[in-house]
C-alpha cells in the first residue's frame, strides 16, 4: 500500500521513527540498522511495508530497498512474523543476514535473540534458494560464510576452554566480528578475553 515516506523527521528511537508528511505524522517501526543510517538530519526517507493484523496496522521502515528486499524474504518464513525479523536486521546488517542464509550459518541465525535452531534451520531452507546477491558470485559468498563460520567457531571453542560461558562468549564474538570481518582468531581471543 505505501511505497515509501518522504518528509520530516520528528522524532526516532532505536525502535521507531515518527515522520511527517503533509502535515500527518507516521509512526514507522525500525531496526536498529535503519536507525544507523538516518542519523539526525531532518529530511528523511524510508522504504516502507505495511502490515496489518486483527489487532494492529503497523508500518515498518527501512532505510535501504536491500534491508526491505531481506525483510519480506524473512516474514515470508513460517513462524517469523514482522517483529522477529526486526529483531534479526536490528541484530545482524541486511548482507550479514544474507550471508548467514547462504552460507547455512545456524549459530549466527542462533545468535539473535528469539531465534532457535528449529527457526534458524527453517529460515535457510525456505531462503537459501530465493535470497541472491546481485554482483557477487555466490560461491564466493558461501566460501566467505564457512570461513567466518570457522573463526567463529575456534574462537568460541578456546574462549569455552578457557572457562568462559558459551552464550556470552558467543554474543561478544559476534559482534567483534560484525565490527571487524577481517580479524584473526588470535585477535578475536584477545579482544574477548579484555571484555569477558
Amino acid at each position: 500500500m505505501y511505497h515509501h515516506l518522504r518528509g520530516r523527521l520528528i522524532e526516532k528511537n532505536h525502535t521507531y521513527a515518527v515522520v511527517e508528511c503533509a502535515g500527518i505524522g507516521f509512526l514507522v517501526h525500525i531496526s536498529l540498522h535503519t536507525y544507523g543510517k538516518i542519523g539526525a538530519t531532518e529530511e528523511c526517507f524510508l522504504y516502507t511495508h505495511y502490515v496489518v493484523r486483527e489487532d494492529a496496522q503497523q508500518l515498518f521502515g527501512f532505510a535501504e530497498a536491500a534491508e526491505l528486499d531481506i525483510f519480506r524474504h524473512l516474514i515470508a518464513v513460517s513462524g517469523v512474523g514482522p517483529n522477529t525479523a526486526r529483531v534479526i536486521l536490528s541484530t545482524l546488517s541486511p548482507e550479514e543476514a544474507e550471508l548467514a542464509i547462504l552460507g547455512g550459518d545456524i549459530a549466527t541465525l542462533k545468535s539473535v535473540k528469539g531465534i532457535g535452531a528449529r527457526t534458524a534451520e527453517r529460515i535457510i531452507v525456505d531462503l537459501k534458494d530465493k535470497i541472491t546477491k546481485t554482483g557477487v558470485d555466490k560461491g564466493t559468498l558461501v566460501l566467505e560464510v564457512t570461513q567466518q563460520s570457522k573463526t567463529r567457531e575456534d574462537a568460541l571453542a578456546a574462549l569455552e576452554a578457557l572457562g568462559f560461558q558459551k552464550q556470552a562468549a558467543g554474543k561478544l564474538i559476534q559482534r567483534l566480528m560484525a565490527a571487524n570481518p577481517q580479524w584473526s582468531v588470535e585477535q578475536i581471543i584477545k579482544t574477548a578475553l579484555k571484555n569477558l
